[in-house]
């Protein structure tokens, strides 16, 4: 590890999808043995998957300064807005992937993302990432983009600055 970061090839070393007796266990092990620790983790942790990541993990990964860089975090898409019903499902070759997301708490998510994306003048999926960015214990998230108009929204997400009301309302309507 030291070679391979020395020589530029790796900068930090990670692991993804631990829970948090998997990490901490993995962390014990590299501090007895006096090998390198996991520096990141790669969670799934999105508005509709939450339970994962949250709570020990989350802790864990403040309390030992472990990055965490998201992934899922548009819920395959689904928090981007698009997907409401299912027919919506056809406009994507991911639609398939999205069904299971079309139930009353999902469809509740979407809604609040949707009003609270019209109160501030962004989409959808700039509220859901700004939602991670603004989480205790969130890097950074992982997002596709199939467009040049989608990477320019995810880095406008960056810069959006939701309001102590918004977060909390997303937080108890994706609960």
């Amino acid at each position: 590890f030291h070679a391979l970061q020395q020589a530029g090839k790796i900068r930090a070393m990670g692991a993804s999808n631990l829970d948090a007796q998997q990490l901490s266990g993995a962390l014990e092990v590299s501090r007895k043995s006096g090998l390198p620790a996991w520096q990141v983790l790669q969670p799934e942790y999105n508005l509709y998957h939450r339970s994962g990541f949250e709570g020990a993990l989350c802790d864990l990964c403040i309390s030992r300064d472990i990055g965490v860089v998201t992934y899922y975090s548009l819920a395959s898409g689904f928090l981007t807005g698009k997907y409401r019903q299912q027919s919506d499902l056809a406009q994507s070759q991911r639609g398939g992937g999205i069904g299971k997301y079309l139930n009353p708490r999902g469809l509740r998510i979407v809604d609040t993302l949707v009003e609270v994306a019209e109160q501030s003048g962004a989409k959808p999926a700039e509220v859901a990432l700004a939602w991670l960015m603004s989480r205790d214990g969130v890097t950074a998230p992982i997002a596709s983009a199939t467009s040049l108009a989608q990477v320019e929204s995810f880095a406008r997400a960056a810069a959006l600055s939701l309001s102590a009301d918004q977060l909390a309302r997303l937080d108890s309507d994706s609960a």
